[in-house]
């Protein structure tokens, strides 16, 4: 049983995303004055009061869209008014009821479904005089707010709880891992999220910087939940053509810092670009696990083998030699659940938590086996090393003097805890902190009670 859907809809520009933005309490849609920046579902989990529900923001009804997706934009919008169980209709109460709200009201006047009605843009005194047009809608009193200054949503969220059915607490679980897929344009990102929900969830073009925003959509694979976070092609900021594509750009980083793991995506049948490696850099700094994913691979007529490929892969992207590779086609559905259950191991690595006493161990055995190099007549020592934290796993190594070991150094660590322990596929954060004399025999002293 699936949560109750909430699906916002009107025509363009009546302030439908910022109302979104507003509802849930986070910037996930795009607010832009210009009409017709939302083209797909943008969906989020919103709970109030008790009680769940999945809320939907849509394109606008009636949008001529700029690039000619008009016709895609309107299949989201009639696949969400499939889906809903509650409807908030609304209307820019400034400009007051325009003919394209009167056709809206029209076609969804024809659901059986509770429609709320949601006058937006009251500002001022001056705005909720002009309450009388909206009655003419038919639709009974309309709830007024103000979404750009955060004024009316208690108001409409009473009223929408009144109308959501009951949930069992089953189905208001979180989902248990956030996957964010990441790339350049038109390597096939909303094609795989489509492929994976095994229907039309985002709108899918051959013209490039289709999608905006980061849009999550959830799934169900193997009787395990995801959230699968599709987000705009990143591009040369250079390139950037308006504060749309910048948006767009922003939510795709906030993307990767909030996923669990991360579906870095290519095209293989194009060579790897400076701004693929850019891209990388940015995933490796956010210590996130992630599958290099290569889609198209159905197309890979010159008949290079994983193995040169993985070789090629491996020579390009620094930094990179512990993410494991996936070769897909998003199109012919190749290897789509082998890299999501993928996924789950890295999730799962990420998770895991080394023993105090076994940790000092190991790295005792791996100094011994490589000292950090002298500097000015010292050599840099690690006295004592615990695990603070978990995805990533975060270690703190107490050390006589940070500065003596180098970045060279500290990925002879990394690699070496991955070689102990079994972090093998996934990005490790290790710490270092200056410990006085006192405060190594202290550590000492606790590291032998332990053993």
């Amino acid at each position: 049983m699936k949560l109750p859907t909430v699906v916002i809809v009107g025509r363009p520009n009546v302030g439908k995303s910022t109302l979104f933005n507003m509802l849930v309490r986070q910037r996930i849609a795009i607010e832009e004055p210009t009409a017709g920046v939302t083209r797909d579902r943008i969906s989020t989990i919103l709970t109030y009061e008790g009680k769940t529900c999945e809320m939907l923001d849509t394109g606008g009804i009636g949008i001529e869209d700029s690039m000619g997706l008009s016709e895609e934009v309107e299949s989201q919008i009639r696949v969400a008014l499939e889906q809903a169980d509650v409807l908030l209709f609304v209307v820019d109460i400034k400009i007051g009821i325009t003919p394209l709200d009167e056709l809206v009201a029209q076609r969804i006047r024809q659901l059986a479904l509770p429609i709320l009605l949601v006058a937006n843009k009251c500002d001022s005194r001056s705005d909720e005089m002009k309450i009388g047009d909206v009655f003419r809608l038919g639709f009974g009193d309309p709830i007024l707010c103000s979404a750009r200054q955060r004024y009316g949503r208690y108001e409409i969220l009473d009223v929408l709880m009144e109308h959501l059915p009951e949930t069992p607490d089953a189905d208001m679980e979180e989902p248990e891992i956030k996957l964010a897929i990441v790339g350049k344009r038109n390597v096939g990102k909303s094609s795989l999220i489509n492929a994976l929900a095994k229907e039309d969830r985002v709108i899918v073009s051959e013209i490039a910087g289709t999608t905006r925003d980061a849009i999550d959509v959830r799934i169900e694979i193997d009787g395990k939940q995801i959230t699968a976070i599709d987000t705009a092609g990143i591009r040369k900021k250079g390139k950037m053509e308006d504060s749309i594509e910048f948006f767009s750009f922003e939510r795709a980083r906030r993307s990767i810092r909030r996923a669990d793991v991360v579906l870095l995506m290519f095209d293989c049948t194009q060579e790897i670009s400076r701004l693929d490696r850019q891209l990388a850099e940015e995933i490796v700094d956010t210590k996130t696990p992630c599958i290099i994913t290569l889609n198209k691979w159905d197309l890979n007529d010159a008949g290079v083998s994983v193995r040169k490929f993985s070789e090629y892969m491996k020579k390009t992207l620094k930094g990179f030699d512990y993410a494991p590779m996936s070769f897909i086609s998003a199109k012919t559905r190749l290897n789509l659940v082998q890299t999501i259950r993928l996924a789950f191991e890295l999730h799962e690595q990420a998770g895991v938590r080394v023993g105090t006493g076994e940790l000092n161990r190991a790295v005792e055995a791996i100094t011994i086996q490589r000292s950090p190099q002298h500097k000015g007549g010292k050599q840099g020592r690690i006295y004592y090393s615990t695990q603070v934290s978990v995805r990533p796993p975060t270690f703190l190594m107490f050390v006589n003097r940070p500065s003596l070991f180098d970045a060279n150094y500290m990925r002879y660590i990394e690699r070496s805890l991955r070689d102990q322990f079994p972090f093998s596929e996934i990005p490790l954060n290790v710490i270092l902190k200056s410990a006085h004399k006192e405060h190594k025999q202290r550590q000492q002293e606790h590291l032998a009670d332990i053993e």
